[in-house]
């Protein structure tokens, strides 16, 4: 009895120490809220979205979701086809940790690279049309971030989808 007592007492701070390493270890967690009703810049297409969620960058995972719409139709990239009024939701589907992206589309833009980091977050998403169900109609990259993440274009540019194009939105992180 008393060497299970001596075991005991010798596991139980080790188990605590071990416990708060593992746990300083696996990060914090960013959540993250944004509104921006005017994605566009890509030759055709302009997408509204609002949404947010969590993220843990160190453990790679994410559950975010939110809505959107086309506001005007869509002709190119992973979007193609999504018609204007059509949209209802869209998910997250994995934590990317970085994608490459442009905000036109245009030949002369500069290819630039957006990281995952706690000021911004970049994942694959799939998004619903009303009449497919639990079925995703389309699924493409996006970018949310506090900070601009295309310093070589006029404005601010904080929120990202493939295809599509960037916007100046209402964007929060926290951790």
């Amino acid at each position: 009895m008393r060497k299970v007592l001596l075991l005991a007492i010798a596991v139980v701070p080790l188990t605590v120490l071990l416990g708060g390493t593992a746990a300083l270890a696996a990060g914090a967690t960013t959540g993250f809220g944004f509104n921006a009703p005017d994605i566009a810049g890509a030759p055709t297409g302009e997408v509204a979205m609002t949404g947010g969620g969590a993220f843990k960058p160190t453990a790679g995972s994410a559950h975010a979701g939110g809505s959107f719409s086309c506001v005007s139709q869509v002709n190119q990239g992973p979007l193609a086809g999504c018609l204007a009024g059509e949209g209802v939701r869209w998910d997250g589907e994995a934590l990317l940790s970085a994608t490459p992206f442009k905000c036109t589309g245009a030949a002369t833009e500069a290819l630039k690279t957006a990281s995952t980091n706690d000021q911004t977050v970049v994942m694959q998403a799939d998004f619903y049309r009303a009449g497919d169900g639990n079925d995703e109609s389309f699924t493409a990259n996006m970018i949310v971030s506090a900070v601009d993440i295309a310093p070589d274009i006029t404005g601010i540019q904080d929120v990202w989808v493939q295809g599509v194009g960037c916007t100046d939105a209402l964007v929060n992180l926290s951790s």
